[in-house]
This record gives structure tokens, C-alpha cells and sequence, in this order.
């Protein structure tokens, strides 16, 4: 039926069903006689059993999607991993989706592509309308692709950066709408950034038809997250939408997934990679679902949402104890910032020696984001990077909930995190006992003068 079943497979079974596909390919006929340039032929027995023998890859020259009649196991690999792939995007939420396929490119290049793709429609238009967020992949995709990023700073809402609808509206009409290729917008992100008003940004899009690329880059395991997606398709414009999937379904990095709701537009996508491509991203993510079956997945999908209150209620009572406080941050379902404010106020070098203290005792993945910090990436200037502002008002730490977590990953990063925040307090406290001393004897000999 090209849907995940619903209760995994086990191993065994998994490895069967890969030899079947496998010995479709022509590469392990008995007696095949291979006298071109692609012939599927591996040397070392070990790369050939890590890839279960399915080494034709997938897709022809001009399709990524295309069937390649001597490897019809690969292809049919290819096929039904683009079908469950859409059942657990269907699943997560967003179920109006009409079509998906596997890219073995993570999600930067994959934007690339959708940006690309877009140019043919587009032919006078140079510019992407680009809602800020600071990271280095998602605005290098509009640089790769050749168009000039229009950066939309955000508006502070409380704690929270939001989408400036007014200005964005206003850079269309300014720039004229055929002018601008698409809106690219963003869900997943660190706080105190949170996801872009989709919903509001969709019906920009429609009412002055441009398209709208959304990054979704680790969305998928937040309900939210495609529920904006969902809504933004159902009242305005969404074209397509791009997700990870290392983030999204623990997997090794080098893939993505490439979906929306017109499924011409995501088969033009496909025809715009160029070249056959690896097989082995569509393979990591057809095993793993094969081995959790929906219900695994949506068991996975509730922890990570338990875990996101849990560690929500702990830093909040961490921040509590060291006369910081957890960002009002409700919009942002995956990431937690925790403010900086005395440390950074003690020492200018403290908040970023804290991250470096961090990654020493093997707290992996929290930020730590100081104030005013400037950086040029392909000669576009952003004050405050990292923060998403030119001046966010405090320096602050992230830390995310996302799928995979356990509750002792939590309970360790804070046990780590309070460690590190008393040495400062401590070392503070030492640095001005020695100052008042240093005066106390300053001013003893002054009026012994």
C-alpha cells in the first residue's frame, strides 16, 4: 500500500526484504554481462554489504524520481520510501500533502534546488524576501542559487522575535512582486526566535503571487510546527516545504525531504537535480520507519514533547536559583533560552567562556549566545549574530527539546549547567573580595598619608 505499518518490522525481516530488492538489480543477476560505464560494480565487500548490494543509486540522468530499468530494486526502494515518507509527513500533521520525494542532499543544497527550480517561472526576478534567522545554511542557499537575499529584521514581541509582516509587505511593493522570487520563510529555530507567522505570510503570497518556500528543517517532530504549514497551505500560498532528515528521524546526516501541495511542482523539482543520485539517505530513512512503524514514530514524537515541559519547568527553576530567568518564549515549541545577564554583566569574555566550558564536559548542542557579536557571511554584515537581532537585549544560552532526547540528557546537561554557573559566582565573588580589600587598603594608606 506504500504506507509505514503501523507496528515495526523486525530486524530479520528488514534485512529479507532488502535482498529481494537487491537481487532485482542487475548488477547481482547470475551470469550478467556489464559492458558500460555504470555497471554497478563494487570492489570491496564490506561497501558492498553496508549498502545491501543496491548500488545502481537512484533516478536516471534527467529525473531524480525516474525509474532506471537495470535497477529496478533501487527504483522500486526509491518509490516506496517517497510513499512512507509522505504517510509520516500525513501523520505528523500536515495532511493535505499531495506529493515528496527524498534528496540525498541536506537541507541547505535542498533549498537550492527549490530556489532554482523557481528561476524558470520566475525569469526577471532576483531577490528572496527572507524573514531573518541566523543561520549560515539557509542564507547561503539564496547565495548558491544566485539571487540577492532582502533581510527582513524581526520584531521583539516580549522575550520573543517575531515575523514583521508590515515590512515585508512593504519590501514587495518596493521592489515590485515580479521582481521577487519567492518569500522563504522559517519554522524550526532557536529561540528566542520562534517559527514565522506562516498563515499570515501564505496570504501575502497569494494575494500578490509570489511563491513561498518554507525551511522546515526539524519541524517535522513538532506539531506545531506543521500545523503552520498545514494552515499556511489551507487560507494562502505554500509551495513547498523542506525538512531534514537527520533531525527529524535520527538518521546520518546527507538527507532531505522535499514536499508540498502541488505535485507538478514538486515532480520539476525532482527533474532539476541533475544526474543520478546515492541511494543510501532514501535507505536510512526506509529502515528506520520500517523498524519503528507509525506507532514508534508518534511514541518518539510524544516523548520529545514531554521532554520539551520537562526541561522547560527544570531551566526555568536552574535560571531561578543563579537570578537569571527562562525567555518568555511560548510561540517556540523545541528550543529554550535561558538569559545570560549577570555573567555578561561581570566579565565580557564570561558568557562565551561558558559555551567553551560546556563543550569540555561534553554538553553537546547549547549555544551560547553573547551580546553585540558581528559576522560577515558572503559579504552580507549581521550585528548581533546568532541572536536573529541587530540588538537582542540580553546575552543567553539555548537548549533544545528535540526528538530522541532522554530525560537524562536533561537532568545531566542541567547538573553541568549549575556546575558551571556557580564556578562563575564563585570566581566573582573571589574577584571582588580581592577588590574591596585592594581599597580597603588603598584607603587605609591614604589617610595614614
Amino acid at each position: 500500500k506504500g504506507k509505514c505499518p503501523e507496528d515495526g518490522w523486525d530486524e530479520s525481516t528488514i534485512e529479507l526484504f532488502l535482498h529481494e530488492l537487491a537481487i532485482m538489480d542487475s548488477n547481482n543477476f547470475l551470469g550478467n554481462c556489464g559492458v558500460g560505464e555504470r555497471e554497478g560494480r563494487v570492489v570491496s565487500a564490506l561497501v558492498a554489504r553496508r549498502h545491501y548490494r543496491l548500488i545502481h543509486g537512484i533516478g536516471r540522468s534527467g529525473d531524480i524520481s525516474a525509474v532506471q530499468p537495470k535497477a529496478a530494486g533501487s527504483s522500486l526502494l526509491n518509490k516506496l520510501t517517497n510513499s512512507v515518507v509522505l504517510d509520516v509527513i500525513k501523520l505528523a500533521g500536515v495532511r493535505t500533502v499531495t506529493s515528496c520525494f527524498v534528496v540525498p542532499m541536506a537541507t541547505g543544497m535542498s533549498l537550492t534546488l527549490c530556489f532554482l527550480t523557481l528561476r524558470h517561472k520566475r525569469p526577471k526576478a532576483k531577490y528572496i524576501i527572507w524573514p531573518r534567522i541566523d543561520q549560515k545554511s539557509c542564507f547561503k542557499s539564496m547565495i548558491t542559487a544566485g539571487f540577492e537575499p532582502v533581510v527582513i529584521e524581526n520584531v521583539l514581541e516580549g522575550d520573543e522575535l517575531r515575523t514583521d509582516l508590515e515590512a515585508v509587505e512593504a519590501k514587495i511593493k518596493a521592489l515590485g512582486a515580479e521582481n521577487i522570487l519567492c518569500v522563504h520563510s522559517t519554522t524550526s529555530c532557536f529561540a528566542p526566535r520562534v517559527p514565522d507567522r506562516l498563515e499570515e505570510l501564505a496570504v501575502i503570497c497569494a494575494n500578490y503571487d509570489i511563491p513561498h518556500i518554507v525551511n522546515n528543517a526539524y519541524g517535522v517532530q513538532s506539531s506545531k510546527c506543521m500545523h503552520l504549514i498545514q494552515q499556511g497551505a489551507r487560507v494562502g500560498r505554500i509551495d513547498a516545504f523542506v525538512q531534514s532528515l537527520d533531525k527529524n528521524f535520527m538518521v546520518p546526516v546527507g538527507g532531505a525531504i522535499i514536499a508540498g501541495f502541488n505535485e507538478s511542482f514538486i515532480q520539476e523539482i525532482s527533474k532539476m537535480y541533475p544526474g543520478r543520485a546515492s541511494a543510501s539517505p532514501s535507505l536510512d530513512v526506509l529502515i528506520t520507519l520500517l523498524s519503528l512503524g507509525t506507532s514508534g514514530y508518534k511514541k518518539l514524537l510524544k516523548e520529545r514533547k514531554e521532554m520539551f515541559l520537562y526541561l522547560s519547568s527544570e531551566l526555568k527553576k536552574l535560571a531561578d536559583n543563579h537570578n537569571e530567568r527562562l525567555l518568555d518564549t511560548p510561540h517556540n515549541p523545541i528550543s529554550l533560552a535561558m538569559s545570560l545577564k549577570n555573567l555578561d554583566e561581570t566579565n565580557d569574555a564570561a558568557v562565551t567562556q561558558l559555551g567553551s566550558m560546556l563543550f569540555t564536559r561534553q554538553v553537546s548542542g547549547a549555544r551560547v549566545v553573547p551580546c553585540g557579536s558581528v559576522q560577515t557571511v558572503n559579504n552580507y554584515t549581521f550585528k548581533g549574530f546568532m541572536s536573529h537581532a541587530n540588538n537582542y537585549p540580553c546575552a543567553y544560552l539555548n537548549a533544545a527539546s528535540a526528538i530522541g532526547i532522554k530525560k537524562q540528557d536533561v537532568d545531566v546537561f542541567l547538573k553541568r549547567l549549575d556546575k558551571c554557573l556557580r564556578t562563575f559566582r564563585k570566581e566573582a565573588k573571589q574577584e571582588k573580595s580581592i577588590n574591596e580589600i585592594s581599597d580597603a587598603n588603598a584607603a587605609t594608606e591614604q589617610f595614614e598619608d
